[in-house]
């Protein structure tokens, strides 16, 4: 009989706060940080350069099982085949099409299994919205982050101001967060939703490092609690 994944599994709607929150939980504790949205985000950026059709067929099949994706330290996506999509897959076009392409099967076939590989047995933080319910199904600590939608919408415009988009507005940002919010939590294959034994963890008109503070001691007492050996803080 074998123990719980060592896998701290953080799932939530975006904006919500979950990346800043794993992010800093990965720093803090000296363990691997994967953004699976991100993984999401460049391969819908690499079907949209070679004009891959967004459904299930040969044409996306072939895609897949051909593509070489490499994830780096620090939570951040290298490259696929080579090329840096760092900056890429942050656009708005990106964010579209990653919704879109999240809810394929055969996508998400894929993108899981590299997810289970990636940790290879040791302590992680992996963040995306089906962490706790289908990637880590056993992790050993899971959390489900949420914020209110309007905040939820600033941290995003506040976001996309600083990448250089001026133009956005709150209304336009919201209008796009309820229809990804929608995709999110109707797909048939890993709809967001919270693991019935995640903790549940509202980021609403708290500062980040409060947040971060609840969150590393849970961890602490759940990883002692299953027996999980945890590096302990980063020392470059």
């Amino acid at each position: 009989m074998t123990g719980p994944s060592p896998v701290v599994a953080i799932d939530g709607p975006g904006g919500s706060g979950k990346s800043a929150i794993a992010g800093a939980l990965g720093e803090r504790l000296g363990l691997l940080h994967v953004d699976t949205g991100a993984m999401y985000r460049a391969v819908a950026c690499a079907a949209l350069e070679r004009g891959v059709p967004f459904e299930e067929g040969e044409g996306l099949r072939r895609f897949l099982g051909g593509l070489d994706i490499q994830y780096g330290r620090g939570g951040r996506l290298v490259a696929i085949d080579g090329k840096d999509l760092t900056d890429a897959i942050r656009t708005p076009r990106a964010t579209r099409a990653s919704s879109v392409a999240a809810g394929l099967p055969s996508v998400r076939r894929r993108l899981v299994a590299l997810q289970r590989a990636l940790p290879g047995g040791r302590p992680c933080v992996m963040e995306g919205r089906d962490i706790g319910t289908v990637v880590f199904p056993d992790a050993f600590c899971k959390f489900f982050v949420t914020a209110p939608p309007e905040e939820r919408a600033r941290r995003r415009l506040a976001q996309l101001r600083r990448d250089g988009g001026g133009g956005a507005t709150l209304e336009g940002v919201l209008r796009a967060q309820r229809e990804r919010d929608r995709l999110d939590e109707g797909r048939a294959a890993s709809p967001l939703r919270r693991a019935p034994d995640a903790v549940a963890v509202d980021t609403g008109g708290i500062p980040l490092g409060e947040a971060v503070e609840r969150v590393a001691r849970e961890v602490a007492g759940r990883a002692r609690a299953a027996g999980v050996d945890l590096p302990g803080p980063h020392r470059p």
